[in-house]
């Protein structure tokens, strides 16, 4: 075989030591390499590696069998608040769910049986979890540093689905959702668009383009656009993460269009 039709080789993964500052997110595979985003890899997982590695748009994903990688992909998946697609149907089940007295938003009220709830669903196009358990126990901690958190959506004194993200300052991540009623999880979705439209929070990240997050108004942006977002956002003032029923108005006015 020629040089000339050999096979280009992808670039190395830089391997992160503790403590380590992370590479520049340009230097992420890109297109062209096999996983692109895919930005380094170790083996450290803790408090100040997550909000490092948060705060400079990049994020853990691993299986059972594989270091701690770490993405930073481009472009990047993004629900800019003011976008988000309420649909029809999902508009009569949130007048329903506002009206019944059975029925609540809950904000960290479950957060250990939301993220366990999460763990047993793949990631699209996966075959198993992406939570292992060493993530659930780094995001656990990070749930009581105050920078994850849940939003819940209980139905007669049971939880029926709901999702966990990760906050700093004016921005917020979000990571899984999982339903066990139908809507549920998408309620509490709108409930998060709601609580982050009240609070000025304008981007939520998606981090991967999915058709259902597409559907809910989500949109890919440039890496560096919305690295400079980030750079803007995350060291503001962090809001107080409790739900009030008012927020549905944020979402559910009547001079809002509603996708068919």
């Amino acid at each position: 075989m020629t040089h000339g039709s050999a096979e280009k080789q992808p670039r190395p993964v830089p391997w992160l030591a503790d403590g380590q500052a992370f590479p520049p997110l340009e230097s992420a595979w890109g297109l062209a390499d096999p996983a692109p985003g895919l930005l380094a890899a170790g083996e450290t997982l803790d408090l100040p590696t997550l909000i490092q590695a948060y705060s400079q748009g990049i994020f853990p994903w691993y299986s059972l069998d594989q270091p701690v990688l770490w993405w930073s992909p481009d472009p990047r998946m993004v629900l800019q608040t003011r976008h988000f697609k309420l649909h029809r149907s999902l508009r009569k089940s949130l007048r329903r769910f506002q009206l019944d007295a059975s029925c609540e938003i809950r904000f960290d009220n479950a957060f250990e049986r939301v993220i366990s709830a999460c763990s047993e669903k793949p990631r699209a196009g996966q075959s198993g979890t992406w939570i292992v358990p060493d993530m659930v126990q780094a995001y656990r901690a990070l749930h009581e540093a105050g920078h994850a958190h849940s939003v819940e959506t209980w139905i007669n004194g049971e939880l029926a689905g709901g999702l966990y993200c990760v906050n700093l300052g004016r921005m917020v991540f979000g990571e899984s959702m999982f339903a066990h009623q139908t809507d549920a999880s998408k309620i509490a979705l709108a409930a998060l668009v709601a609580f982050c439209r009240a609070s000025g929070i304008a981007m939520i990240d998606c981090q991967q383009n999915t058709p259902h997050l597409a559907s809910l108004g989500a949109a890919e942006i440039s890496r560096s656009e919305f690295a400079a977002h980030l750079g803007r956002q995350v060291y503001q003032a962090a809001p107080k993460w409790q739900f009030q029923p008012l927020y549905w108005n944020q979402i559910l006015s009547t001079d809002m269009p509603t996708p068919s």
